[in-house]
């Protein structure tokens, strides 16, 4: 499953494991529309999607994976450290559903402003 997040100054897309319920979950609810915030090296936005954690979900992830932080019911997406990383790891918040990864270069992401408007959607196969 593929989908496109853009906001003022670009966009990328991002390949998800739709086998997850996460994913699922998700997919119901694009096309969505919400307000980015940073944190660090770390864009992440409000899905109004709830789900539990699941069970492989993990705190320290690669640069560019697509996350589910379930405490915020929000998409993270790490590109780099975030304030409570240690060295260059992508520390998230607090363990989070991992989804999927990005397509090219994560960094682009760095172009996101905080409470910049962000869209979310599916990729017609």
């Amino acid at each position: 499953m593929q989908i496109r997040i853009s906001w003022p100054a670009g966009n990328i897309t991002a390949t998800l494991d739709a086998s997850t319920p996460t994913a699922q979950a998700l997919a119901k609810a694009l096309p969505l529309v919400s307000t980015a915030h940073t944190w660090g090296e770390e864009v992440y936005f409000d899905t109004g999607v709830s789900v539990s954690r699941e069970t492989d979900a993990r705190q320290i992830v690669e640069p560019g994976t697509v996350a589910f932080w379930t405490d915020g019911d929000a998409l993270a997406l790490p590109y780099g450290p975030t304030p409570i990383s240690r060295g260059d790891e992508c520390r998230l918040a607090s363990p989070c559903n991992v989804l999927g990864s990005l397509d090219g270069d994560a960094r682009l992401l760095a172009t996101v402003r905080d409470g910049d408007p962000i869209r979310v959607e599916l990729i017609d196969e």
